[in-house]
């Protein structure tokens, strides 16, 4: 066989370095964006911050360099391949907790009270001071500085410090005392009986509830702190023999076991909602996370539109001086004229992300205008492709724009994805998002007779009636993302 010489032509997407970038940045999250450019920083010395507005460097605007623009409006649908002829329009293609020990009780368990470990928020500034001793004082310090002040030997004091030991983090003790027992030097010479007394000893330091070994004996120690009284006997009544049947709201068999009546019984059940299954946790250090939202939404003259937020872009220029020393020097500047391109991508790219989540982000805000003048109930449904269409972008495209991307809006802030959502048809032919469903649902439920509450085929006829048909089933299934409880465990006395 003779070797022949043929042309062949094709055409092929080519992910070129600065695609690769320019992808890679525009799925970033905003603290993720900073940690990228922060690291572009330290190894590029031709990339620099714009501390303040100068004249004659390359610095990032979003819209492109001497641009006052950065709101977009609803006629602002100019393709992405007009503003950036070198970039093609879809350069952005191809992209049980086990230490739950309370659950059983609690799901059928209001606690929305403040009881005797949990705490209020006043105007009281020893309250406060308080507050901030339990957020930078663990519960193991809390305890040991109050067994350093208590009147016990020092033999006592180690078993008991042993047991504190021993609490997790919301204060409760699931290793039996046999298994701590065994536990202990033989040497110490302890007995069992020691570390019963310790425990003890343990149960009666504050918050009331530590050192308990289950929920039930954590609620009846704090209600064994309280005064005496009739309320507080039957609640600890209730606690000790029908804490089960409280969580399934069988109150018929509470007043068969206990000859209560409805005003008692309604009264010791709100004192034990007022208790504190977790009395530790006010101890916990918590993981607080802020979010900085990309865009802002604002209604100006009967309109609303959307703008960048200043603070979430990273303005970004050339290093001025070293660009004009490897001008003079040409031919010599080695690995900076590398460099120098690398930062002149990296502000490009990082234009094009912003641009494209505010084109992105005014899309949304022009399909769920009524969401914003009404609230969820309004919600219309929205696809991915939608947008994509409008915008001509491609829908990978969006996805990685709505992804950990958040709008700052009237109503709150929200990852730009929970404008997206399925729908469902009515009988008028149109659809109502699933979104829409949810808060009907909730308006129905917070609206219910709570000794006869809705059930989910009740509900379903209630949004048939509005021309919506959704199934029982779908009705619980949204109600589980609720997080609102079955119609049984919504009955009340």
């Amino acid at each position: 066989m003779k070797p022949t010489l043929q042309l062949k032509l094709s055409q092929h997407l080519t992910l070129t370095p600065q695609l690769q970038q320019s992808i890679k940045l525009l799925q970033l999250s905003t603290l993720e964006l900073n940690q990228e450019v922060e690291r572009f920083l330290l190894e590029n010395p031709m990339l620099e911050r714009e501390e303040s507005s100068t004249s004659g460097s390359e610095a990032y605007s979003p819209l492109g360099p001497g641009s006052s623009m950065t709101t977009a409006t609803a006629t602002d649908t100019t393709p992405a391949t007009d503003r950036n002829a070198d970039t093609p329009r879809d350069d952005y293609e191809n992209r049980a907790d086990s230490e739950d020990h309370a659950a059983t009780f609690e799901e059928g368990i209001d606690w929305s009270g403040s009881g005797s470990g949990a705490s209020s928020r006043n105007d009281d500034d020893d309250t406060d001071y308080q507050e901030i001793q339990a957020a930078n004082i663990s519960l193991t310090e809390y305890l040991d500085q109050q067994v350093a002040l208590s009147p016990l030997s020092d033999r006592d004091r180690m078993l008991v410090r042993f047991i504190i030991e021993a609490l997790d983090d919301d204060g409760y003790l699931y290793q039996s005392l046999e298994e701590l027992f065994e536990l202990l030097p033989a040497e110490l010479e302890f007995e069992l009986d020691d570390l019963v007394i310790a425990l003890h000893h343990v149960q009666h330091l504050d918050p009331a509830g530590i050192g308990a070994r289950s929920p039930q004996e954590c609620l009846a120690l704090q209600l064994k702190a309280q005064p005496p009284s009739p309320t507080r006997e039957l609640a600890l009544a209730i606690v000790e023999q029908c804490l089960k049947l409280l969580a399934e709201r069988n109150f018929v068999k509470i007043k068969r076991h206990t000859g209560c009546d409805d005003e008692h019984l309604r009264a010791a059940q709100a004192l034990i909602c007022s208790l504190d299954p977790h009395p530790g946790s006010q101890h916990a250090g918590f993981d607080t996370r802020y979010v900085l939202p990309d865009v802002v939404v604002k209604k100006t003259h009967g309109r609303w539109t959307a703008t960048l937020n200043p603070d979430a872009m990273p303005r970004l220029r050339i290093n001025q001086l070293y660009a004009n020393l490897l001008q003079q020097n040409r031919g010599q500047g080695g690995g900076l004229s590398g460099q120098l391109q690398e930062a002149r991508w990296l502000i490009k790219n990082v234009q094009q992300r912003f641009d494209t989540i505010l084109r992105v982000s005014q899309a949304i805000v022009d399909q769920q205008r009524k969401f914003f003048d009404h609230g969820e109930v309004a919600m219309k449904p929205l696809t991915l492709r939608e947008i994509a269409d409008k915008l001509e972008l491609h829908e990978s495209t969006v996805s990685r724009v709505t992804t950990q991307k958040f709008m700052a809006t009237p109503r709150g802030v929200f990852e730009l994805k929970y404008f997206f959502g399925s729908h469902v048809s009515t009988d008028s032919g149109g659809a109502a998002s699933s979104t829409a469903i949810r808060a009907l649902i909730r308006q129905f439920i917070d609206a219910e007779d709570r000794k006869k509450p809705l059930s989910d085929a009740k509900i379903a006829d209630l949004l048939g009636q509005q021309g919506i048909v959704v199934a029982r089933r779908t009705i619980a299934k949204y109600r589980e993302s609720l997080n609102i409880p079955p119609v049984s465990l919504r009955k009340t006395i």
